[in-house]
């Protein structure tokens, strides 16, 4: 369970963050996993119609193509590509060194795009290709953290992305990449919600100048942490005369995070980025930040855990046992 820390609401009502490298990532982005076929109108409606500047994807979701499309059709309808920022990951299958420039360029090929704004490492483990669900024996690899940072540092220094980091680390996993990397992290995406705070993580990243991007803002009905219907949030919502959606936004722009919700109805894309120009008052951003009840929505198990072949055999191996 995540300590109680509960960090101070920030006054500034700050639409961009800066990183560590100069460059700024907005306050709030859109979120694609899950978006399915919906993914080319649900991001084209959220930067022509909403005003998203920051597209999260993966190839590991299913939709860069879709996305690509979107992107497209945005700039045709007049969005710059440096207005925008664009966030992919290579998947735990590509985590080896000989392979994180092709997954890269396979990535820019389907977002049909010259460079990323930012190049995370999606989970810090190496499947083998074509990895079961959950893994059997053998497709749990060994992760050369060092040798695939280093790739990753080396399409910094040729253009092709102009940031790089990390998703779903530990405490223990990130010590372990600042000892060698050269180039630091200047990201570090992780799921957190009102249920999930996750708070160690925050101040770790914090203490050492590392953004923190949250994902899966609005938790999720399907992962058992639904947090758009938790009574706390509709309590601040309804007096606040948000919605759900707005008032977790707004917690985590309120702790110092960018901020990736998804959603696929228009109306709530539009809804969920209005979150400027007001602030949670104190006494309803403590309320929001003691949740008792801490749940991972998405705690990993099905893709790397396996009891009877290891390495990981339990959620606790993954995440160093929240260190």
């Amino acid at each position: 369970m995540a300590q109680a820390t509960v960090n101070r609401p920030q006054e500034e009502d700050t639409k961009s963050f800066r990183l560590l490298s100069g460059h700024t990532i907005p306050a709030v982005g859109f979120g694609t996993w899950r978006s399915g076929a919906e993914a080319t109108n649900s991001v084209f409606t959220a930067i022509v119609e909403a005003g998203y500047r920051h597209v999260d994807t993966a190839p590991e979701y299913g939709i860069e193509e879709e996305v690509g499309h979107a992107l497209q059709a945005s700039m045709r309808a007049g969005v710059e590509r440096k207005d925008l920022f664009v966030t992919s990951k290579p998947w735990c299958s590509d985590l080896s060194p000989d392979r994180v420039r092709t997954a890269l360029k396979n990535s820019l090929e389907m977002l049909q795009l010259d460079y990323l704004d930012l190049y995370l490492i999606h989970w810090p483990f190496h499947l083998k290709q074509g990895a079961s669900k959950p893994p059997k024996p053998g497709d749990v690899l060994e992760f050369d953290m060092e040798g695939v940072w280093r790739e990753m540092e080396k399409l910094v220094k040729d253009n092709l992305v102009k940031d790089i980091g990390i998703c779903n680390f530990t405490i223990n996993k990130l010590q372990k990449l600042l000892r060698f990397a050269q180039t630091m992290p200047s990201v570090c995406q992780m799921e957190m919600h009102p249920g999930w705070r996750n708070d160690k993580m925050l101040d770790f990243c914090m203490e050492n100048g590392i953004h923190v991007t949250a994902y899966s803002p609005l938790g999720s009905s399907e992962g058992g942490r639904d947090m758009i219907h938790d009574q706390t949030v509709e309590i601040v919502a309804k007096k606040l005369n948000k919605s759900p959606g707005q008032v977790l936004v707004k917690w985590g722009l309120q702790r110092g995070t960018s901020v990736i919700p998804k959603s696929s109805h228009p109306e709530r894309i539009k809804e969920n980025i209005k979150v400027f120009g007001w602030q949670i008052p104190e006494q309803d951003f403590i309320a929001l930040s003691t949740i008792l009840e801490q749940k991972r929505v998405l705690d990993g198990a099905d893709l790397f855990v396996s009891k009877s072949c290891g390495p990981f055999k339990s959620v606790a191996d993954l995440w160093d046992d929240e260190d």
